[in-house]
């Protein structure tokens, strides 16, 4: 077989004259796309991290400094905001409860940053992905040929080793949390899609037939009628997109992503059974509270 392997396809070599190309022709693209990324991070992890007028000011009447805003209390503030929005959504005590108590189980093992670090991830990847695949699954699934094209490309991204993500993602961006964002979007991107064509092309005929007896046209078919019907499975192509990205968390650690990936991975190369255990589970905690948050059933 020596005959065989001496006429190797030089794919490799391909793929790697490909990414020189893309990173001579299109650098200014990537570069533009790193500062909107980095941008988006900042906004999300200061909203999440940065308590807003911290600072000690003068109380002139006691001649004393005291502080406008204490930031002791802003990890509190955003487990409120959260609780707030399991209530919004699920019309639950018991769950509101579990998110709360979730959260203070987090402050109680000392990981709030880490845990804050890891949701800007997630949120930001939720962001790229569901301003990408909720558009492009509806369009795939109003054009079954389209569909059927991109399906072994879906395919691609999702069998192919998330690690492989992270070589062009460190060429291209650099080390750091957008590298481990643009990895993660590209593993997550698929699901979206998928789900938001299963929703979309799944709508009953009659629906959609009654709605157009009655005059509607097709932005108004898709805008009171598939969208409707589909929301639970565009929200379940929500949740695969929160649950994918946390799976992501120790791999964008690996390209100098902060989060709960870094006590992993320090864990790892320390064999420290304790730590690894406390951010696992940390992990674990925090991929449970935003499941139940944003779990939709059709009623």
């Amino acid at each position: 077989m020596d005959w065989l392997t001496d006429n190797k396809i030089p794919l490799g070599k391909w793929a790697a004259s490909g990414f020189d190309w893309l990173q001579d022709v299109g650098q200014p693209f990537f570069d533009g796309l790193a500062l909107v990324m980095e941008a988006m991070i900042s906004v999300i992890l200061a909203i999440l991290q940065d308590p807003p007028n911290t600072g000690w000011i003068r109380d002139v009447g006691r001649n004393e400094e005291v502080y406008l805003y204490n930031p002791d209390f802003h990890p509190l503030i955003i487990i409120a905001g959260f609780i707030a929005l399991t209530w919004a959504l699920h019309r639950s005590w018991k769950l509101c409860l579990f998110i709360g108590l979730g959260f203070l189980f987090i402050l109680n093992q000392d990981y709030w940053e880490e845990t804050t670090e890891s949701l800007t991830l997630v949120l930001s990847a939720c962001v790229v992905c569901m301003a990408i695949g909720v558009p492009i699954g509806i369009a795939a699934a109003h054009r079954p040929r389209l569909y059927a094209w991109m399906r072994p490309v879906l395919d691609l991204m999702q069998t192919l080793p998330t690690f492989v993500y992270l070589i062009p993602a460190i060429v291209f961006f650099g080390i750091g949390m957008v590298p481990g964002l643009i990895a993660t979007v590209i593993f997550v991107l698929p699901a979206p899609i998928r789900l938001t064509h299963l929703g979309i092309s799944s709508t009953p005929k009659s629906l959609t037939e009654a709605a157009q007896a009655f005059g509607a046209t097709n932005s108004q078919t898709l805008w009171k009628v598939e969208l409707p019907y589909a929301l639970p499975q565009i929200m379940a192509g929500l949740n695969q997109t929160i649950m994918l990205s946390l799976s992501m968390v120790v791999i964008a650690a690996l390209v100098g992503a902060d989060g709960l990936g870094v006590p992993v991975v320090r864990a790892l190369n320390q064999v420290n059974t304790a730590l690894g255990f406390e951010s696992g589970f940390i992990i674990v905690v925090v991929a449970i509270m935003l499941d139940r948050m944003l779990r939709m059933e059709r009623k």
